[in-house]
């Protein structure tokens, strides 16, 4: 069963469940926008859907209720900062600004978190970028979720990657973790009682599955790329905690404190004027787009995908009428008192 809900009934219901947990309301009135428009651009699994965890997590004191970046580390246009397990959401917000801040002076800016909590959907801070005129490139290394390539547990983060050009009016923006599926993508997919397009983990035997409901049984994600996968999500882990002088994936699993929390965050944002300008950015990404748009589909009734097209599309559309599982909305409406 689904609710439809409008924008902006979503993001008062969210901010008043925040709120009553010790959320101040500047930090609830972030954490809602991004929560309600990753939830209009069709990834409800790291919106709406993340509420009654992140609730739950600040009452275990798993999450500190407030946003909070601590200057550790500056070196021209890279600074490093403890994010003291603030809200996730406000701390890479605040680390997108001034990542952006020092591209505008250096041409790049580098800002990096340790000690911070789950972004929720890294690419709400990709879109933030290029909707200012900034490319970027972004990651978080994670708790251990999926197994190495030849491992049996899970040992290795599945660490999200986003990457983001900006074009006119399209922009390019990428948002990938390095399992083939997210866990929430399985729980979404589960919930519709569909099976997965291709293979997203093992089964309990270790065969490889498309049945998401085997595959959250098992724990077992299957990287993307195989190998490829697994070896990029273990360096993507080792840079973020070098860069911010903080905890490695199998580090984080030590603390025991839920999904995200202890992890590290790299924001690096590109200025293009300082890179040939804005109009050859835009004119580079319009063309690509204009090329990928031309070719021919490998379906009679499909179309040729680049990374944000789909996203854009909602984002253009601005949807004020969302759906979402009446069972979620239901509980989000329960935490804010409604």
């Amino acid at each position: 069963m689904t609710s439809v809900v409008s924008l902006n009934e979503m993001r008062d219901m969210i901010e008043r469940s925040l709120m009553r947990v010790g959320v101040a309301r500047n930090d609830a009135e972030v954490c809602s926008k991004v929560h309600a428009e990753s939830t209009r651009d069709g990834v409800a699994s790291h919106g709406i859907n993340r509420i009654p965890r992140l609730v739950d997590y600040i009452k275990r004191g798993w999450v500190n209720p407030r946003t909070s970046l601590s200057l550790i580390h500056s070196l021209g246009a890279i600074e490093s900062y403890d994010g003291e397990f603030g809200l996730g959401v406000g701390n890479a917000m605040l680390a997108t600004q001034r990542a952006m801040e020092l591209a505008r002076i250096h041409g790049v800016g580098i800002v990096t978190i340790r000690d911070t909590t789950h972004w929720m959907r890294g690419g709400s801070y990709a879109w933030h970028a290029v909707e200012q005129g900034f490319s970027a490139i972004m990651w978080t290394n994670t708790e251990s979720c999926m197994p190495a390539w030849g491992a049996v547990e899970q040992s290795i983060g599945n660490n999200p990657l986003v990457i983001a050009v900006p074009g006119d009016p399209v922009p390019l923006v990428l948002d990938m973790a390095m399992s083939q599926f997210s866990y929430g993508r399985l729980a979404s997919t589960a919930e519709r009682g569909e099976s997965l397009p291709v293979d997203g983990g093992f089964d309990i035997d270790g065969g490889l599955s498309r049945d998401p409901k085997a595959i959250q049984s098992s724990r077992r994600l299957l990287p993307m790329g195989y190998w490829k996968g697994s070896g990029l999500a273990i360096l993507l882990d080792a840079l973020a905690a070098m860069l911010a002088q903080g905890r490695s994936g199998h580090r984080i699993d030590e603390l025991q404190r839920g999904s995200g929390t202890g992890c590290c965050q790299v924001f690096m944002l590109f200025d293009p004027e300082h890179l040939g300008g804005r109009q050859m950015c835009n004119d580079l990404v319009d063309g690509m787009t204009s090329h990928l748009s031309s070719l021919a589909p490998d379906t009679p009734d499909g179309s040729v995908r680049w990374p944000g097209a789909s996203t854009f599309q909602r984002r253009v559309g601005n949807s004020h009428r969302i759906s979402v599982s009446d069972e979620v909305w239901q509980q989000v409406r329960m935490l804010a008192g409604a």
